[in-house]
């Protein structure tokens, strides 16, 4: 994987196809949990894929079902109350504005999931499309977080130690043997990646990385 860097007028990263199918199945999950239909199947997706790719993709496959509770915590982030202590002003506000926020984000995912499904190694954001791409990618980010159980900033620095600390664990045993969920380690991985992506997009609009 590597991060966006300005090219001819436009944000280009790479990213390998077992990285974008990743990326790509959850962002069309994020998509669902906003009420959207599927985005499509990828064909990539219809291949055989390796033994690897499906296990870092196994914790994904009940994610659908699990988003679309009313109630969700992941969809309150996404779709969030604007006024958390007056009841009768956020299910106004809600109601007002929830169908276009809806739309909007949905329609950004969508751009963004048809990007990744592109072929080739470069995924390539023009100019005008940088801020609805990131914009995009924090509401991605926001249903990880949530299914991480991150709610600070001290509990994303736990995280990055408890990966730092399974990588190193898991070149000397396996998972079972030292008792490391692999299910939050992946999950923890994808929610770095797609940090470090969109921090590398970001940082293109503020005169940063060329």
């Amino acid at each position: 994987m590597r991060g966006f860097a300005a090219r001819d007028g436009e944000a280009v990263a790479g990213l390998d196809e077992d990285e974008r199918l990743v990326i790509a199945r959850i962002v069309a999950d994020v998509g669902l949990l906003l009420g959207g239909e599927a985005f499509g199947v990828d064909e990539r997706e219809r291949r055989p894929q390796r033994e690897d790719l499906a296990e870092a993709l196994r914790f994904l496959d009940g994610i659908g079902d699990a988003l679309v509770e009313p109630d969700d915590p992941a969809l309150l982030r996404l779709l969030p109350n604007a006024s958390p202590t007056d009841r009768e002003v956020a299910e106004e506000f809600r109601r007002l504005t929830q169908e276009d926020l809806r739309a909007t984000k949905l329609e950004r995912l969508r751009r963004l999931w048809e990007d990744l499904s592109a072929e080739g190694d470069d995924w390539v954001v023009p100019a005008d499309q940088v801020m609805a791409t990131a914009a995009a990618l924090t509401d991605v980010r926001l249903v990880v977080a949530s299914r991480l159980g991150l709610d600070s900033d001290e509990d994303a620095e736990a995280l990055h130690r408890d990966i730092a600390a399974a990588s190193v664990t898991l070149k000397h045993a396996s998972a079972a043997e030292t008792g490391i969920d692999p299910e939050r380690l992946w999950l923890g991985m994808l929610y770095d990646a797609l940090t470090w992506l969109q921090e590398s997009l970001v940082s293109l609009t503020l005169g940063g990385t060329e």
